[in-house]
């Protein structure tokens, strides 16, 4: 459009020029002149591809016929796109186009040869349409330049800001990776060991079943544990780990549940609704309000008789864990009590509810509502 527009320009002012002109032949009719014009025009127009034919019109018509805003549009193109050589180059072709004007208005005489033959006028007109748009362009391409290197730098910046944030963002993670691998990994693995002698050492039976579930929940979260390390020391295994061992979800629910009653827990499940897939994470984090509820029964209720409810209602997924009074004083377990806000985290990351609060009657019910569409099985 910005082309179009100075091809307008160019044909007008041309047109205008010629005339107005007084010393331009008399036996050039009108039709010639707009033809002359629209030439000009057009090569103006062209000039978004190649400046080349605009800076030929422009010569010949000046040369010929005084007319200067072809060439004064060729001369700030110059300046934008010309090398040093270039310009040298363009600047000897100027000086031939002003001495071939100069001839041509003293053949022709009258105003024209007062305009292009006198000195005076001569340079004042060659500095008015080619000297000044020439500096013109060279500015404009200074500051285009400018503007690049500006821009260019601020991007390098931003990537190497982008690039720091990243080595300090993998540093930390290493560096939580050796904590938990030195700390918490080698604890659990002593709850394993322990558990394996103590199943092996002892006769009482009962005794046996409960050092090997030990075993068995330590061994399990050790795999969850070398996973999450995985992911910390290198965030792109984490597809890979999750195509190899799937996080739980609903699905896995009885197994956890089972793991509950071998502690002596009386857990009762309830589904409410007519059961339909819902997204993976919906399920997931269905599964982990479940998992951290009855963790926290182990921790602080003891052995109180707990009940598990799947709601599926429209558009909405409701798990709620509710357990009784402790029947007998318990000690509780020391955490560091960021497990519920976790599970707030994640619950409100999908757009869902938490709500946590003791009851009358001295249990406790923790309850998720979360956002869920049906989805086709696999």
């Amino acid at each position: 459009m910005r082309f179009v527009l100075l091809g307008a320009g160019v044909f007008a002012a041309s047109l205008l020029t010629l005339h107005g002109q007084g010393g331009v032949p008399s036996s050039l009719p009108l039709p010639v002149l707009v033809a002359v014009a629209a030439v000009a025009g057009l090569t103006a127009w062209h000039a978004r591809r190649s400046w080349w034919p605009l800076a030929a019109v422009g010569a010949v018509t000046y040369a010929w016929l005084a007319m200067w805003p072809p060439l004064l549009v060729a001369s700030f193109h110059a300046g934008r796109t010309l090398s040093r050589r270039g310009l040298l180059a363009y600047g000897g072709g100027c000086v031939a186009v002003c001495g071939l004007s100069a001839l041509a208005g003293g053949w022709f005489g009258g105003r024209r040869e007062m305009m292009t033959a006198s000195l005076g006028n001569a340079l004042l007109t060659a500095l008015a349409v080619m000297g000044l748009p020439l500096v013109a362009g060279l500015w404009a391409r200074a500051r285009h330049e400018v503007l690049e290197a500006a821009k260019e730098r601020a991007e390098r910046l931003e990537r190497e800001q982008v690039m720091r944030a990243d080595q300090a963002r993998t540093q930390e993670r290493a560096r939580i990776a050796r904590e938990m691998h030195d700390v918490v990994a080698h604890r659990v693995s002593l709850i394993v060991l322990h558990a394996g002698a103590l199943e092996v050492r002892t006769s009482d039976e009962e005794t046996a079943r409960a050092a090997a579930l030990i075993g068995g929940i330590g061994r399990e979260a050790l795999t969850n544990l070398r996973d999450v390390l995985g992911v910390l020391r290198s965030p792109r295994r984490e597809a890979l780990d999750a195509d190899v061992r799937p996080p739980p979800t609903l699905g896995d629910l009885d197994r956890l549940l089972d793991q509950s009653r071998a502690l002596g827990i009386t857990v009762t499940r309830h589904d409410e609704g007519e059961p339909r897939p819902v997204e993976a994470t919906v399920e997931r984090t269905a599964y982990r309000v479940i998992q951290e509820a009855l963790t926290n029964v182990h921790k602080h209720a003891g052995n109180a008789g707990t009940d598990v409810l799947i709601r599926y209602g429209t558009g909405q997924l409701e798990v709620e864990v509710r357990n009784q009074a402790p029947h007998d004083p318990h000690e509780d377990v020391p955490g560091a009590g960021w497990g519920l806000v976790g599970l707030r985290e994640r619950v409100e990351l999908l757009g869902g509810t938490l709500r946590t609060s003791p009851d009358d009657a001295g249990g406790f019910l923790v309850s998720a509502k979360l956002p869920s569409r049906e989805t086709s099985p696999p």
